[in-house]
């Protein structure tokens, strides 16, 4: 007799339901945290671009979450942006016209730098130094699309765009590594410890 193991191997590939909702909520709960720090936000003079809390929030998420799970909850927030719902920055036109004007560069960069940070520090290990060196590359991807972004967009020189796009964010997103980092190996180590 011949067994039908076709059927096993699907029941074992197949999520579980309470995996599924684990990461569904968290998705959930991660792009709110993301939205929240967007509206933590303060309009520049010299930048059309708002200096914003939101990167931090996404370095925070890629500090913490599995690279997939960080760039599903990125995703998530950008499509929720895209259908209108108000998760953006408030300067700015709502919905899918928000991606695409002068910040579009920096969003659609969040779910590949959240990604990237995940992956780094979890090749690099769970101290402080190696969690503020994949924030800062992360960090980097942000503003690197940002500039290139706004410079095509307005059609801007290199150096215009990135006296527009990055340097005005240097001070303040060093600090938003650092917390990002510091809060990600404080939780890390409350986790080893509750386990």
């Amino acid at each position: 007799m011949i067994k039908d193991l076709s059927a096993p191997s699907l029941q074992l590939a197949a999520p579980r339901p309470a995996t599924w909702l684990r990461a569904t909520g968290i998705a959930v709960g991660g792009s709110a945290l993301v939205a929240v720090c967007a509206h933590i936000a303060l309009p520049l003079s010299i930048s059309p671009v708002p200096l914003s809390m939101a990167p931090f929030a996404v370095l925070l998420l890629g500090l913490l979450l599995t690279p997939r799970l960080a760039a599903a909850t990125l995703g998530a927030y950008l499509a929720q942006g895209a259908l209108g719902l108000p998760v953006f920055a408030p300067s700015g036109p709502a919905g899918l016209a928000h991606l695409l004007g002068p910040t579009g560069g920096y969003l659609l960069a969040y779910p590949f730098a959240a990604a990237l940070v995940s992956f780094l520090w979890r090749q690099t290990g769970r101290s402080f130094t190696p969690a503020a060196l994949s924030a800062a590359a992360g960090n980097a991807v942000i503003l690197a699309s940002g500039a290139l972004w706004l410079a095509v967009l307005t059609h801007l020189s290199a150096q215009a765009a990135l006296t527009l796009a990055v340097v005005p964010f240097l001070p303040g997103d060093a600090l938003k590594v650092v917390a990002a980092a510091g809060l990600a190996v404080g939780l890390s180590r409350l986790r080893r410890r509750a386990n």
